[in-house]
């Protein structure tokens, strides 16, 4: 029986289009595809011996096809509602969410607005609309400092973001307000509150800091999270995971600086977590690189990914699972900032197993499913385990 199950999520990395694009208006986006096309071909060795370029042949460039992987492979398309990291990670651990998250193009009703002043006790706001986080506070950043007001935006997603300066506005100041905002916005059921500290001192000298801090919606339990839990086992989070699932089912839990330092936080927890399941998000694909619609930033982070997974791989024992998937598109190469309603790819590799096809799965929960059934424990409520 498999002791340990270490699911990698690298944020974003999407592989082609999901049957109903068109109903999101992503025909087209194929972030790693077009990535790798954009860049003049990836170096990524480790990925490739598992099988990520034999998941569609001669479409990666510099990633083809292996005549033996090392991994099983594949794609998986989401049967959840929506395109966002929420829906993405809850489906991984069994949850389908069939009515999707709302969003706010126009951002939110001014009533709304008025009684989250009174009640997080701010004098008003700034802006409330669509926005790139890292654009509005170059745009709103001086007038915050000078007014003493957050700045509030959301994007495609079912996001309530606050942004405040970490020591003129004050960053424990910004997540009580953002701990209060969260309580206010449940029964409108919108996905994350998301605090978003910056410092600087002036326009063009602002830069989002690693502070950031999410406050997300509970999800319904049970889920593979918390039935790994309750059969006694550890589940440790690394990166979001405490923030997606707002706890639920999480037993340990590392906040990371960056994609490295959650590797080391990773490297770290093989030796900590003998039994259980190890549960990390990679960010920055996401974060740095693909809203800001930044596709050599991206290459030069799976590149970066990839040689620490070449490191890890020999550290892995022969009653371990790996599992290398991601939870959403955002091609680099599509129009707007937004997520793209792709596939994404599932990588599953155990020592000394042959790698074999997987095809299409139908849903993320294969994963949730997958962990349960390697550890022993019960299914969660949706997802089939992948072929042994």
């Amino acid at each position: 029986m498999t002791s340990r199950v270490i699911i990698i999520v690298l944020d974003s990395l999407g592989i082609g289009n999901a049957p109903d694009a068109a109903a999101y208006g992503d025909e087209g986006a194929n972030t790693l595809v077009n990535m790798s096309r954009a860049v003049g071909g990836l170096n990524i060795p480790a990925l490739c011996s598992l099988g990520l370029g034999s998941i569609l042949p001669d479409t990666i460039q510099g990633c083809g096809a292996v005549a033996e992987p090392r991994a099983a492979y594949g794609r998986m398309s989401e049967r959840s509602a929506g395109k966002c990291t929420t829906t993405g990670h809850w489906e991984m651990a069994g949850i389908v969410t069939t009515e999707p998250f709302p969003t706010f193009p126009h951002g939110f009703e001014p009533a709304f607005m008025q009684r989250w002043a009174d009640e997080t006790g701010v004098d008003g706001w700034l802006h409330n609309a669509p926005a790139s986080g890292t654009e509005i506070i170059q745009r709103f950043g001086d007038l915050h400092i000078t007014s003493g007001l957050p700045i509030v935006y959301t994007s495609g997603d079912s996001v309530f973001q606050i942004a405040a300066h970490e020591q003129h506005f004050g960053l424990q100041r910004l997540y009580d307000i953002c701990a209060r905002t969260r309580t206010m916005v449940d029964p409108l059921r919108i996905g994350r509150v998301i605090a978003r500290p910056f410092v600087g001192e002036a326009a063009g000298s602002f830069v989002r800091t690693t502070n950031r801090h999410d406050y997300s919606l509970v999800p319904p339990e049970p889920h593979a999270l918390t039935l790994i839990r309750d059969a006694g086992l550890t589940v440790a989070g690394i990166g979001k995971i405490w923030d997606i699932f707002a706890g639920s089912g999480v037993t340990s839990s590392t906040r990371t600086t960056s994609n490295e330092n959650g590797m080391d936080v990773l490297d770290a927890s093989l030796g900590k977590v003998g039994r259980g399941l190890i549960f990390i998000n990679l960010v920055e694909f996401d974060a740095l690189y693909g809203h800001r619609r930044d596709p050599a930033g991206d290459a030069r982070c799976l590149e970066a990914f990839d040689r620490r997974l070449a490191a890890l791989l020999p550290r892995l024992q022969p009653t371990d699972l790996l599992l290398i998937t991601a939870d959403h598109g955002l091609d680099p190469t599509f129009r707007g900032t937004d997520h793209t309603r792709e596939m994404v790819p599932v990588l599953a590799f155990a020592p000394g197993r042959p790698g074999r096809p997987l095809g299409v799965r139908s849903s993320f929960a294969d994963i949730g499913a997958t962990a349960c059934a390697a550890l022993g424990v019960p299914p969660p409520p949706h997802g089939e385990q992948l072929p042994p």
